[in-house]
Order: C-alpha cells, then sequence, then structure tokens
C-alpha cells in the first residue's frame, strides 16, 4: 500500500475541495453563466426599448414582414410544387394533363396556402413564373439531369428533387439514404391505395417520414438577409446596431473524486485545487505525441509549479517522478461513460446546449437576427501550437469577466457579467465586427467572438475579397510588367522587391512576416527566406536556372518545390546571396510591409494576400474548362472538379499527413469493388437465361450494377488522388465561390456536391447572385 505525504497545507476542508481558492474563484460554470443572466423576474416583465429581448422581438417582426412582402402571388408556381411534392412524378404529369377544369385548378391553390412543407428559403423563380405549368412538366420531363438535389436551399423547383430522388437512388452519397426511404413509401403507397384513393391519401402515407424534417426546418432561422441587394454603408462603418448578450465561459473546475490518486517518487500526494485542475491537463494528454517532447514537458512544469503552493512545489520538483495514470484512467473510463450514453441521455445534454445557444448565439444587427460564430470562451488548458512551436506546453489561464471587453451599440442592452465580476471594458466601436474580445496570455494576441461566417458581415468581407481580386485580373499584365523591367533596377531593394513579387505571383508563396524564433516557430514566408532555404542550378534534370526552394510555411508544413525561373530572376538570386552566410535573409532589404505598400500604389486594395487569391481562383476556372466534359455523369464531373481543386491546393501547398483510415477505407472499397464484379457477373449470366419480360428487367439491373460499379472506381481514384491533398481549405478561403456555382450552374451539378451545409450558407451571397443571372459568371 501506498504511503501518503502529507504536509501542512492538506487539512480536511482542503480534501473537501475548499483548497485553493475555492471560494475566491470568480468563475462559475454553464449553467450559473448561462441561467442566472435569465432572471424569470425579467422575462415577465415587459422588455426595455432597446434591450436585447425587444431587439430579437423587432427582428423577428421584421422578418415576418420581409417574408410577407416576398411571398408569391396566388399563382406562384413554387407553392403548387410544394403541394404536391410527395406525389409520384409519373402520377403528378399524368393528374396535370387531366385538371383542365377551373374548379380543380382552385382547389388546388388552397390546398397549397395550407401546406406545411414550404421552404425556409424562398427561391427567386421570376425567370419561370410566366410560363404555363404544363409547359413546364414538357421541359422538366425532357431533362435528363435536374440542377438540385433533396434538401436544397436554392432556387429549385421541387419537380426537380422528385426526379433527382429517383435517379440517384443508388447513390451512396450524403442524401443516399433519405432517397432509398422515399422510394420505398412511393411503393408502398401504390400497393396500398384503394381504388377511389384520393390525393389527400397519399399525402397521408407519405407525410409521416418528412415531418421530422420539416420540423427541423422550422426551428432553423428564417430570417435570410439578402444584404447583397441593399446599399452599401459608407466606408468603414460596419453596423448601425448590434444586440448580444456576450460571453459564455468555461465551467468552474470540479475536483477529480477521492478514489483517482497522484503520486510523486510512489506516494499519494494531494494536491491543491488549482494544481490539480493543471494535472488534469498533461493526464489527458499522456497517450499524444506531445508529452515525449523535451519543450512541452519543460514549460508544462515550470507553469504547473507557479500554480502549486510553496509546500508543493517544495516537494514536487521532477516531472519524471510524478504519476498521473489513474487521472488518465479515470478521463478515459469518462469517455466510454459518455459513449455509452443513452438517446435520452445524450437529446438532455443536446437540450441544454440549444437552450444556452437561444441565449449566447444570437446576436441582432440593424434589426436582423445573426449566429454568432463561437459565443463559447476557450476553457483553461496547456498550449500545444503546431510543428515545433517553442511554447508548446504552457497554461493557458482561464479567462475571467475582468479579461473581458464587450463591443455594442450604445442603444442597446449591455451583457450582464456573471454575479460578483465585471466587465474590463465596453465599447460601442461600429467600425469593428468583433462582439467580444480578450488577450490571451501565451502569445499575447488579441482573441475575438465574432458573427458567423454565414452573417452579413462575413459575407460582406469576402465580397469585397473577391471583387479585388477579379480587379487584380485586368491588371495584372500591367503588374507583370513593372516587376519584371525593375529586374534591372539600379536599386537594390527595388531588385529584391520585384523578385520577391515574381516569386508571390507564380508561386502563390504567403507573404511572410519577421518573427522571434524564440517566441514562434520557424516558420517563414516569401518576404523572410533565408539564404538556407533556396539551392540554385544552373541546370538540372534538362531544365535550365532552376531554383530549389526548401522551408517549413504555414502551420510548420514543409514547402519543396523545384522551379524553372527566367535568367534574370536567377542572376539577381546569385547576387542577393553573394557574401551571405546560409542564416542570413535572402531580401534584406525588404519586409511585408514595404512590399504591400508598394502593391497599393500600383492598385487600390492589393495586397499579397490579394495576389494568392486571384491565383487560386484563376486556376481553379482554367482546370474547369480543362478537366470537365458535358456528357460525362454527375460522379464523373465532381472527379473533374476535385481535380481542379487539387491543383489549386498544389499551388496553395495545402498539404496534409495522410489520413489514419485511408488504408483501411481504400481496403473497404476494394472490398466493395470486388463485390460488385461479382454481382455484376452473376447479373450478365441471369440476363443471358432470360427471356421475355423477365430479360429486359435483367437488362436493367445489369446497367445499374455497371453504373454502381463505375461510381465506386470513381470514389476510389478520388479517395487515393486527395489522401496528401486539403481541398477545403482553398475552397474555403482563396476560391470564389461564384466560380464553383456557375459550373453547377452550367454543368447540371447539383450545389450540394461541392458546398455542404456550412458553405452553402456561407456563401448564399453567391448562389443567390450567380443562379439568378442570366450571363455566365466569368472570374
Amino acid at each position: 500500500m501506498a504511503d501518503v505525504v502529507s504536509s501542512p497545507i492538506l487539512t480536511d476542508s482542503q480534501n473537501k475541495g475548499d483548497l485553493c481558492n475555492a471560494d475566491s474563484s470568480p468563475h462559475h460554470t454553464n449553467g450559473n453563466y448561462g441561467m442566472e443572466v435569465e432572471e424569470p423576474k425579467q422575462v415577465k416583465e415587459e422588455p426595455v426599448l432597446g434591450s436585447f429581448e425587444a431587439a430579437l422581438a423587432a427582428a423577428a417582426a421584421g422578418a415576418t414582414h420581409r417574408k410577407k412582402e416576398n411571398a408569391p402571388p396566388p399563382k406562384k408556381v413554387k407553392e403548387e410544387y410544394s403541394d404536391d411534392d410527395d406525389i409520384p412524378w409519373a402520377e403528378r404529369i399524368a393528374k396535370e394533363k387531366g385538371e383542365k377544369s377551373a374548379e380543380k385548378k382552385k382547389d388546388k391553390k388552397r390546398k397549397a396556402a395550407h401546406s406545411d412543407s414550404e421552404d425556409e428559403y424562398k427561391p427567386e423563380v421570376d425567370d419561370e413564373d410566366d410560363i404555363p405549368w404544363s409547359e413546364r412538366l414538357k421541359k422538366e420531363s425532357a431533362k435528363k439531369k435536374p440542377k438540385a438535389e433533396p434538401e436544397s436551399d436554392y432556387d429549385e423547383p421541387k419537380v426537380k428533387k422528385e426526379k433527382k430522388k429517383r435517379k440517384q437512388s443508388d447513390s451512396e452519397d450524403d442524401y443516399a439514404e433519405p432517397k432509398k426511404k422515399k422510394k420505398k413509401d412511393h411503393k408502398d403507397s401504390k400497393e396500398k391505395k384503394p381504388s377511389s384513393s384520393s390525393k389527400s391519401s397519399k399525402k397521408e402515407v407519405k407525410k409521416e417520414p418528412t415531418e421530422g424534417k420539416r420540423k427541423k426546418k422550422q426551428e432553423e432561422p428564417e430570417d435570410v438577409w439578402e444584404w447583397w441587394k441593399e446599399e452599401k454603408k459608407p466606408a468603414g462603418v460596419k453596423w448601425n446596431s448590434l444586440h448580444h448578450k456576450g460571453p459564455l465561459f468555461a465551467p468552474k473546475y470540479e475536483r477529480l473524486p477521492e478514489h483517482v490518486k497522484f503520486k510523486y517518487d510512489g506516494k499519494v500526494v494531494l494536491l491543491s485545487k488549482e494544481a490539480e485542475e493543471v494535472a488534469t491537463f498533461y493526464a489527458r494528454m499522456l497517450d499524444h505525441e506531445y508529452t515525449t517532447k523535451e519543450a512541452f514537458n519543460k514549460n508544462f512544469f515550470r507553469d504547473w509549479r507557479k500554480t502549486m503552493t510553496p509546500q508543493e512545489r517544495e516537494l514536487i520538483t521532477d516531472l519524471t517522478k510524478c504519476d498521473f495514470r489513474q487521472m488518465d484512467v479515470y478521463f478515459k473510463e469518462q469517455s466510454e461513460i459518455r459513449k455509452a450514453m443513452s438517446k435520452e441521455e445524450k437529446a438532455k445534454i443536446k437540450e441544454a446546449k440549444e437552450a444556452e445557444a437561444k441565449i449566447y448565439g444570437v446576436a441582432v444587427i440593424d434589426g436582423h437576427k445573426q449566429k454568432v460564430g463561437n459565443f463559447r470562451i476557450e476553457p483553461p488548458g496547456l498550449f500545444r501550437g503546431r510543428g515545433g512551436h517553442p511554447k508548446m506546453g504552457m497554461l493557458k489561464k482561464r479567462i475571467r469577466p475582468e479579461d473581458v471587453i464587450i463591443n455594442c451599440s450604445k442603444d442597446s442592452e449591455i451583457p450582464v457579467p456573471p454575479p460578483g465580476h465585471k466587465w474590463k471594458e465596453v465599447r460601442h466601436d461600429n467600425t469593428v465586427t468583433w462582439l467580444v474580445s480578450w488577450t490571451e496570455n501565451v502569445l499575447g494576441q488579441n482573441k475575438y467572438i465574432m458573427l458567423n461566417p454565414s452573417s452579413k458581415i462575413k459575407g460582406e468581407k469576402d465580397y469585397e475579397k473577391y471583387e479585388t481580386a477579379r480587379r487584380l485580373k485586368s491588371r495584372i499584365d500591367d503588374i507583370r510588367a513593372v516587376y519584371t523591367a525593375d529586374w534591372k533596377s539600379k536599386e537594390m531593394r527595388v531588385r529584391q522587391r520585384a523578385v520577391a513579387l515574381y516569386f508571390i505571383d507564380k508561386l502563390a508563396l504567403r507573404a511572410g512576416n519577421e518573427k522571434d524564433v524564440d517566441e514562434a516557430a520557424d516558420t517563414v514566408g516569401c518576404c523572410s527566406l533565408r539564404c538556407e532555404h533556396i539551392k540554385l542550378y544552373e541546370k538540372l534534370d534538362d531544365k535550365e536556372y532552376v531554383v530549389e526552394f526548401d522551408f517549413l510555411g504555414k502551420d510548420s508544413i514543409r514547402y519543396f518545390n523545384q522551379v524553372p525561373v527566367e535568367k534574370r530572376v536567377f542572376k539577381n538570386l546569385q547576387l542577393f546571396m553573394d557574401n551571405k552566410e546560409p542564416g542570413d535573409d535572402l531580401f534584406d532589404r525588404l519586409d511585408t510591409a514595404t512590399l504591400n505598400e508598394h502593391l497599393r500604389s500600383l492598385m487600390d486594395g492589393l495586397t499579397v494576400k490579394v495576389f494568392r487569391t486571384y491565383n487560386a481562383s484563376i486556376t481553379l476556372q482554367q482546370q474547369l474548362i480543362k478537366f470537365t466534359r458535358a456528357d460525362d455523369n454527375v460522379h464523373q464531373k465532381m472527379l473533374s472538379y476535385n481535380r481542379a481543386n487539387r491543383m489549386v491546393a498544389i499551388l496553395c501547398n495545402h498539404q496534409r499527413a495522410v489520413p489514419k483510415g485511408h488504408e483501411k477505407a481504400m481496403e473497404n472499397l476494394e472490398t466493395k469493388i470486388k463485390d460488385k464484379k461479382r454481382e455484376l457477373k452473376e447479373a450478365k449470366a441471369e440476363l443471358e437465361k432470360a427471356r421475355g419480360a423477365a430479360k429486359e428487367k435483367a437488362k436493367k439491373k445489369v446497367d445499374r450494377l455497371k453504373e454502381q460499379l463505375k461510381k465506386l472506381k470513381i470514389n476510389r481514384t478520388d479517395r487515393d488522388e486527395n489522401k496528401q491533398i486539403a481541398l477545403s481549405t482553398s475552397k474555403l478561403n482563396y476560391l470564389d465561390p461564384r466560380i464553383s456555382v456557375a459550373w453547377c450552374k452550367k454543368f447540371d451539378v447539383p450545389i450540394e456536391k461541392v458546398f455542404n451545409k456550412t458553405l452553402r450558407e456561407k456563401f448564399r451571397w453567391a448562389i443567390d447572385m450567380t443562379m439568378s443571372s442570366d450571363e455566365e459568371f466569368i472570374f
């Protein structure tokens, strides 16, 4: 039995959790912070003018008013679709051809008015509103590939959705499951249908499986702010009114159960509350690679000792003698318990989080409800960093209300801090977009709570970014002529600037900022390259004037590239490296600030980042033209899209480690392909034996299996080609979304195939602009 080391500080009260600022800690749990702000009495009172509740009510009223204003007239085609979206496609065509009497049309309009399956977002289909219904049905019947998938949020009639479901019933994408259910339900409704069955009886059979989806949609925010159709605010002004509830703080630390022991040098030590909390941060990472790194362990132990009492510091002097294993076992047990929770228990946790989101996850800006990005302040923990960051393992301290700056409008109700606390500062700055700010202690950087990427503020910023990149397209030839001429300049600083700009333009390199390698990871960009990062070859592999780059870029990702360059660039690099040591700066007379200043003199708003956005977007557009064939099916077109996207990712050096499950996933795909080949072989044998009506059925089965096998092979190719490439980074940050939307529109590819729900919300402006335009978007 292990000995217990006692110290003067270890009293009974301390064992109960009163030790080390248990009472003095001003911090509170999620529940305390979240729910105490919302006093029950305040809810019952009439909302004060300018309060958050009043702003929410006004936003809701405004949304309802806008919805009524934008509501389609009684003859709107969308409502007819909405009424009949559950009737099988073939029956719907037959029914519509037979409905010629005015009475039946009136009856249908009345039912459309009561339809509960109206989409959350009203699509703009003015270009089709004047086309007769029967004409549109014929038009839709003639189309082989509709433009939308189930659950589309944008501009597609539901007739198309029905057709898409039938065409992709064998699809293995995210929407495959509901499609199969729908198809089965159609079948059931036909079997159970009595001879005199009415349309309403069909709807009752179909309605049940879709009610859940409808309910889910109704819970989502209904206020879709089409800000791109409004006039712009004056330069610098981001909002006129801003209401929110502030941040949600991390929960207060709860001590470990008594049976979970920490040992030092084989003996049990009862830690003070603050020291125990920091010890748990390390214990949770015992199986992680970080705890094998010297810098991580050194930084952790130094910061941990700062949280200890004098007696603990005197006792605990060597990290290698610390035994966190019981803590590690306890946390793993807790993880398994959470995984084994019942649906009811998980539902309760989800409800609690949703309740918090209703309070803290919404802001009202200029009368419109907008989602807040991440309203939870980051809990304390250990800093990890990327690559070989010198500060890895340092303690990220708990953020308290006294560290936080609140930003809101003067007419709003200032968010209430937790009881017994106050905010560091309250500002009313409408030239910034953040709601909450604080400074973290490890890197000394400002952290922010901002609006969701789908918000107006974020959308406007994206739109301006891509429009600036489009303007660069018309100026790029002139700018290239300028920096090419500067290669011969008599001033060394001008030559260095010109060569650096050449690399930024041709290789999409990041600018790179000066940094203290003792304070941050030794990562570089173009302006901060050192002589050791490049090698010059007058001839390499039958190529002349080759520059070899080898350095760690952002997030400590290696950039390695061998690039043939212009002879003048090569000679200048030799000149820049002359009489320099490997650790000296290559561009010693250049920095990012002076480079950006020069770029702004060439074009308003031009920076190094704009070059990266321009080159990424123009590359995607060019590669899509190169790879896409109009007669390909959707899966082949998506393979072409991903290949074009991959060319951008390679240009921008968006690499990733091969996913841990890649080999297993590839093995599973190979198994599926083998099984499908066997099925196809058997189906072909059945086809040869089949006669009469059975032969046609067998032929359809063979065709279906061929298509499925083709899709599996495409999936295998796509997975393998992208195993070390991160496609999502460029799609999220560098590619003008209108290029992708225009491609989907032109080649009848559902938007859902390219953009997931998050990206569809983020780029709603791009989808609306591109889909509603008669002209094809060209970057």
